[in-house]
């Protein structure tokens, strides 16, 4: 692994963008593991698959991380959301239609 500025080509460059985006891909697999149980749990608890106050949350927290980071919390906040998105379908897909769970705002 090197630093940005110990890579002298482009090679360099891309094997550790390439690193980088396959530990990515492990987390976001890590993630998915994690919204299946919640899945689980939910359904067991009558729950919904989107709990607004919680997305809320969630974005609040990854625009504070972006913010300390040198990110632009904005592009963050359009990435998780896209992520949200999914995760949430993901649940629904286990769950069956919000309609038949509480209705939690």
């Amino acid at each position: 692994m090197n630093t940005p500025q110990d890579c002298s080509d482009m090679a360099d460059i891309r094997a550790d963008i390439d690193r980088i985006d396959a530990g990515l891909v492990r987390l976001l697999a890590e993630r998915a593991v994690y919204i299946d149980r919640a899945a689980v749990i939910k359904a067991v608890a009558g729950l919904p698959a989107r709990i607004p106050p919680r997305v809320e949350q969630v974005v609040a927290n990854v625009r504070d991380h972006a913010q300390a980071h040198g990110l632009s919390p904005d592009l963050v906040e359009m990435l998780w959301r896209r992520l949200i998105d999914w995760s949430i379908a993901r649940e629904e897909t286990r769950l069956g239609p919000d309609s038949d769970r509480k209705d939690i705002r």
